[in-house]
C-alpha cells in the first residue's frame, strides 16, 4: 500500500466513484496541467442560513474526488468553497433573532443587511463565519471566497463584460426555461438599486458592453449605470456559468435537484468562451416517510442531530455511499452507519491494495486508516446501555467492558469511550422511550427456562462463542431451524425490550451470566 507506483496503478483502474471521477479531470487534461497551473474544485454555499448537513456532504464529497486525483496525477489542486453572499434576502428565516429588523432589509445583498446576532458586521458575515468554523471543525483543506468581495473588487469585471457581449445569447438560453409573467421582467444582469440598496429583478437593456453600462427602470426613474465592481449581480444560474468562467473551476458535483440549472449554466459557460467544470448530480436525502428533506419542514436529520448520537466517521462513511442513489436520514440509520463503517475499518488492512481503494474508510481517512480496533459494536454497546436504563453512565459501560475485553479503558481504547457517549446519548434520549419488555409465553417460556438452566450450569466465564452456540441449539429444539429468527425476536423482545438486537452470545457475555439469568427471570415472571 506503501507503493506509490502500485497504488496510482490501482487507482486508474478503480471503480471507486471517486476515482472516477477523478479520471473524468485527467481526461479534461490529457497533456498535463492546466495554464492556471492546477486544478480547481469548488463548492457553493448560500449564507442565507446556517450551515447544514448537505454543506457537510457537498464538501465531503468533493474532497473526497480531489483526494482521488491527487493518488492518479501531480498536478497541484485547490478547493474554493464560494459564498454567494451577494445574493438578496428573499425571504426571513425561521431560526433567527431580529425578524421585524430583517424583514426591513429583504431584496438587499446579505452582506448589506445588519446581523440578527449583533455579532458581525453583516448578515452574510456572521453565517460565512459560521461556515468557515464548520469547515475548519472537520478538517477540510479549502480557501473561503466571498461573492461581495469578488464583485467589489472587479475580479469578475472582465467576465461580466462578456456577459453584456453575449446578452442576447444567454437570453435565447434562459428565456425558454421560464413562465410566461417571468419572461416579461427576467434579466441575467441585477442591478443593485441606487435608491433602495435591493438587487433589482427589472429589465435590462445594454447601453455599452465594454464600458459595462445598463439602463434599468428603478422607482419610476431611468437610471444608466456601471454593472461592474459591485453595482450590479448576476441571476444565479448565469452568475454560476460565470463564475465557472472567470474562475477557471474544473470541478463542481451538485444535487439532482439542479440538474437542469447545471445544463443551462454549461451552456452559458461555453456562449462566455469556456468549458463548463466537469462533475456528477448526487441524489438528495430523503426523511423516514421517504419524502424530500425540507429545512423549512424540518423534517430529516440535522448535522448537530447526528454528531450527538453518531460520530464524523460514520456521517462521511453514511455520505459515501450509493451518492446517486436517495436514502433515507433519520434516527435510525445512525447506529447501522457507525458497525458498517468499523466493519469496514476492521477489513482494511488485510484487502489487497485493489479491495482497499473500493473501501469507503479509504476514502474517509484518505488512505490514513488508524489502526485503533473496536472490540465491541455499537450495537452491542446501545444493548447494554438500553438494559442498564435512561441514566447509566459511561463508567457503569467501562465496568461490564473491563469484564469482557482485556485491558479494556479510556486510555487503552480512546475511540470505544467516545463511541460509548454517543451510545449512552442515544438510548438516553432515542431508545429509552420505546423500549418494552414483555413477559415470555408459551414456547418462548419454554426456551428461556432451557436458556436459563443452561446458564445456571454454565462457568461465568464462558465466552461469547460457546453460549452463542447453545442458543442457536435452544432455538433449533424448541423453534426448528427454519423459525429460528422467531426465537431471535423473542429473546430481544422479551429480554431487551426490542425487537432487534445484538448476537445474543456477545450481550450475555458482555453482561453477564448472573445478569442474564435475571433478565430471564424477569420475563418468565418470576
Amino acid at each position: 500500500m506503501n507503493d506509490p507506483i502500485a497504488l496510482r496503478a490501482a487507482a486508474l483502474q478503480s471503480k471507486a466513484w471517486p476515482y472516477e471521477e477523478a479520471r473524468k479531470l485527467l481526461k479534461r487534461y490529457p497533456d498535463g496541467a492546466p495554464a492556471k497551473g492546477h486544478v480547481l474544485f469548488e463548492t457553493g454555499y448560500g449564507p442565507s442560513g446556517l450551515p447544514h448537513i448537505g454543506t457537510f456532504n457537498e464538501v465531503l464529497r468533493t474532497t473526497m474526488v480531489r483526494n482521488a486525483f491527487h493518488a492518479l496525477s501531480d498536478v497541484p489542486t485547490r478547493l474554493i468553497a464560494f459564498s454567494d453572499d451577494m445574493d438578496g434576502l428573499r425571504k426571513v428565516p425561521d431560526n433567527v433573532p431580529n425578524k421585524a429588523m430583517l424583514t426591513e432589509h429583504l431584496g438587499k445583498p446579505l452582506t448589506r443587511i445588519p446581523d440578527p446576532f449583533e455579532k458581525y458586521e453583516s448578515f452574510a458575515h456572521h453565517n460565512n463565519a459560521m461556515l468557515r468554523a464548520f469547515l475548519d471543525r472537520f478538517g477540510f483543506d479549502y480557501e473561503f471566497a466571498s461573492s461581495t468581495d469578488y464583485y467589489l473588487s472587479g475580479r469578475f469585471d472582465a467576465a461580466l463584460k462578456q456577459v453584456l457581449v453575449h446578452y442576447d445569447a444567454i437570453m435565447a438560453v434562459m428565456l425558454p426555461t421560464l413562465r410566461a409573467e417571468r419572461r416579461a421582467t427576467y434579466s441575467p444582469v441585477l442591478p443593485i438599486s441606487p435608491k433602495s440598496g435591493v438587487v433589482l429583478q427589472v429589465p435590462v437593456e445594454v447601453v455599452d458592453a465594454e464600458a459595462g453600462l445598463i439602463r434599468f427602470e428603478d422607482e419610476g426613474e431611468t437610471i444608466v449605470q456601471s454593472a461592474l465592481s459591485g453595482l450590479a449581480k448576476l441571476q444565479w444560474k448565469v452568475d454560476w456559468a460565470m463564475r465557472w468562467v472567470a474562475l477557471a473551476v474544473d470541478y463542481e458535483m451538485a444535487g439532482k435537484d439542479l440538474i437542469d440549472s447545471v445544463v443551462q449554466s454549461g451552456k452559458i459557460a461555453r456562449i462566455l468562451g469556456a468549458r463548463p467544470p466537469e462533475g456528477f448530480n448526487y441524489e438528495m436525502f430523503l426523511d423516514e416517510k421517504g419524502e424530500k428533506i425540507s429545512k423549512s419542514k424540518g423534517n430529516g436529520l440535522s448535522l448537530e442531530q447526528w454528531l450527538t448520537y453518531g460520530t464524523e466517521e460514520s456521517l462521511a462513511f453514511f455520505a459515501y455511499r450509493e451518492p446517486k442513489k436517495a436514502k433515507q436520514l433519520h434516527m435510525g440509520v445512525i447506529p447501522r452507519a457507525i458497525d458498517d463503517y468499523w466493519q469496514f475499518r476492521a477489513a482494511y488492512p488485510g484487502q489487497p491494495v485493489e479491495q482497499r481503494l473500493g473501501n469507503p474508510v479509504h476514502h474517509i481517512h484518505d488512505g490514513a486508516v488508524p489502526a485503533e480496533p473496536l472490540p465491541v459494536t455499537f450495537s452491542l454497546l446501545l444493548n447494554l446501555a438500553g438494559v442498564l436504563g435512561a441514566d447509566a453512565t459511561a463508567a457503569q459501560v467501562w465496568g461490564y467492558l473491563s469484564n469482557y475485553v482485556a485491558d479494556a479503558t479510556p486510555i487503552t481504547y480512546p475511540e470505544l469511550d467516545r463511541l460509548i457517549g454517543h451510545a449512552l446519548a442515544y438510548n438516553r434520549d432515542v431508545v429509552a422511550p420505546t423500549l418494552n419488555r414483555r413477559k415470555a409465553t408459551g414456547v418462548e417460556a419454554e426456551a428461556l427456562a432451557a436458556l436459563d438452566t443452561f446458564l445456571a450450569a454454565a462457568d461465568p466465564a464462558t465466552g461469547a462463542d460457546a453460549l452463542q452456540n447453545e442458543i442457536y441449539e435452544i432455538g433449533k429444539r424448541f423453534y426448528g431451524k427454519e423459525a429460528l429468527r422467531d426465537w431471535f425476536k423473542a429473546l430481544y423482545e422479551t429480554l431487551l425490550g426490542s425487537p432487534q438486537g445484538p448476537r445474543m452470545g456477545s450481550f450475555i457475555a458482555l453482561y453477564g451470566v448472573a445478569n442474564s439469568r435475571r433478565l430471564i427471570a424477569e420475563a418468565l415472571g418470576a
